[in-house]
């Protein structure tokens, strides 16, 4: 395991998906959450681990970049310690949002990211956040709708849950439930 040498996601790097953009102006460039990438593998299966301290980004609470998922590939998360809130979004062939929702998990639930869809982690808490995935290691993050629209479909901040005004006919946010177990069966992984 290499524990040592993380990638580090920077402010810099996701600042065109911040919401409060008056903070941002003058924010320095801090270190949001570190990336552990190929700590084990179950055949071309890669796991992953991420720790997000616990920050604010102006009023938004800090989140990752955000990235949608080829069709052909699912992801699975687990909550090692803290809270997390992951945001999911799919997209029509025109990219207008068709589905999105929250899944709200705590310390030892397992969250499904759908094939095709586009997600966002937020750490919602006062302590860090440390999760683990599971991804097929030919597995290509498109961070370009994301970017393009400033964001994804909401942001959460201090005041609420509220609506990216860059998308057209955003659905109402809904609430799924996390899973209590990892599942038998990872073959929507690839």
């Amino acid at each position: 395991m290499n524990l040592i040498n993380p990638d580090i996601r920077y402010l810099k790097d996701i600042e065109g998906v911040v919401y409060d953009k008056k903070w941002l102006k003058t924010a320095p460039n801090i270190e949001l959450y570190y990336m552990y990438r190929g700590l084990d593998r179950r055949g071309d299966l890669r796991y992953d681990i991420t720790v997000m301290p616990s920050q604010m980004l102006g009023i938004e609470f800090v989140k990752t970049k955000g990235h949608y998922h080829p069709k052909q590939y699912g992801e699975l998360y687990i909550v090692l310690e803290g809270q997390a809130i992951y945001l999911m979004q799919k997209v029509d062939k025109d990219n207008n949002v068709v589905d999105v929702y929250a899944i709200e998990a705590k310390k030892g639930d397992y969250i499904i990211v759908p094939k095709g869809y586009g997600h966002i982690t937020i750490n919602p808490s006062q302590e860090s956040l440390k999760m683990a995935n599971w991804v097929c290691d030919g597995f290509k993050s498109d961070y370009s709708l994301i970017e393009e629209k400033g964001g994804a479909a909401y942001f959460y901040t201090l005041n609420g849950w509220i609506k990216n005004e860059n998308y057209d006919n955003v659905p109402d946010l809904r609430f799924e439930a996390p899973e209590k177990k990892e599942p038998e069966d990872l073959s929507f992984l690839n």
